[in-house]
């Protein structure tokens, strides 16, 4: 029997991490939120463009994220950038500390979404683009549409 909570929600994405950096491994991690910061997410109000993440003392943390304020929340509301932790399985954490130490690799966050009801935000391990690997995918982007297009023409003609 299915539950109401069995579905997945996406509360943000972060397209420009596809754009400026290759995706290399992906983690899903639970996210320690406040009560505020539950409901503006579940409201929509995330912005994940400049966030990353760290891994600082064998702990992993969410830096930059920013989850705006909850309208209705008093003075018990949260700060907007505050770092949050990561909920992440201890080999886990330490794959990403050598991949960020020892390689040069960054950690993007590249969604936050609601699973189980629980709200996971999904991490990539990520090598930064240089400016001629943007252009080039870009080419091949348009390539790959025109190639669609002429399919979906010769369709209509013939």
């Amino acid at each position: 029997m299915a539950t109401k909570y069995d579905a997945s929600k996406v509360l943000s994405d972060n397209r420009q991490a596809g754009h400026n950096f290759f995706l290399l491994d992906r983690y899903e991690a639970g996210i320690a939120l406040t009560g505020t910061e539950v409901k503006a997410a579940k409201a929509g109000k995330v912005q994940l463009r400049d966030a990353y993440a760290s891994v600082e003392k064998g702990e992993a943390w969410l830096l930059n994220a920013h989850i705006s304020e909850y309208s209705h929340g008093n003075r018990f509301n949260h700060a907007p950038t505050r770092p949050r932790k990561l909920l992440l399985h201890h080999r886990e954490i330490e794959k990403l500390g050598t991949e960020t130490r020892e390689k040069g690799l960054s950690v993007v966050p590249t969604r936050l979404y609601m699973k189980n009801g629980r709200i996971k935000c999904e991490i990539a391990v990520a090598k930064g683009k240089k400016f001629h690997d943007k252009r080039e995918a870009e080419r091949a982007r348009s390539d790959e549409a025109e190639a669609r297009q002429a399919i979906r023409n010769s369709k209509l003609g013939a």
